[in-house]
């Protein structure tokens, strides 16, 4: 098993591709060992000194370090659990993925606009830097998003947000006046 490694605009935050699938749908993000319970894979990787956040993508796995570990340390490790996983068949997630996100009641067609949008232009992009950004709510002129993986506590995130998710929003949606991010 060859497992590829991407940096990713997140100095803190590496990708790493086993070459396979890794969620059959949806995502998952794990912020603190104790939130790994429903993910084998998360779990192992909280093993390893350092690893403070685990984000489960369709063909990813992100891992979020410390800031007082180094990467030329903890890849190894790192690159170890994920192999070590998948060679025991063992699937990165045990039960049903939960991607439940708030129902703004009767979905009105600007909600549907603002979650088409971000399913389809804003969702992709952030997964090719190992991330994924979760619709929240939209309520007087604002756009609640959830930054996960990568994207979580990234030094550019405030700029995706602001000049690139919410212009993007502005444009096609001009009900949408703000856009921030929600933990």
């Amino acid at each position: 098993m060859f497992i590829q490694t991407e940096s990713t605009p997140n100095p803190a935050t590496l990708k790493f591709l086993p070459g396979q699938a890794v969620m059959e749908q949806g995502t998952a993000n794990f912020a603190a060992p104790d939130e790994a319970g429903p993910s084998p894979l998360a779990g192992s990787l909280f093993t390893t000194e350092g690893v403070i956040g685990v984000f489960l993508g369709a063909d990813f796995i992100t891992v979020t370090k410390s800031a007082d570990k180094e990467w030329e340390v903890m890849k190894p490790l790192i690159l170890g659990a994920i192999m070590e996983h998948f060679q025991s068949g063992r699937p990165a997630m045990e039960g049903a993925v939960d991607e439940a996100t708030p129902s703004d009641g009767d979905e009105g067609e600007i909600v549907g606009q603002i979650r088409e949008l971000i399913d389809t232009r804003v969702r992709p992009a952030v997964a090719q830097d190992g991330g994924d950004i979760v619709y929240k709510g939209f309520e007087d002129g604002i756009v609640y998003l959830h930054m996960q993986g990568a994207c979580a506590g990234c030094p550019s995130s405030t700029a995706t947000l602001k000049h690139g998710i919410e212009n993007m929003l502005k444009y096609y949606v001009p009900e949408v006046q703000e856009v921030r991010a929600v933990e």
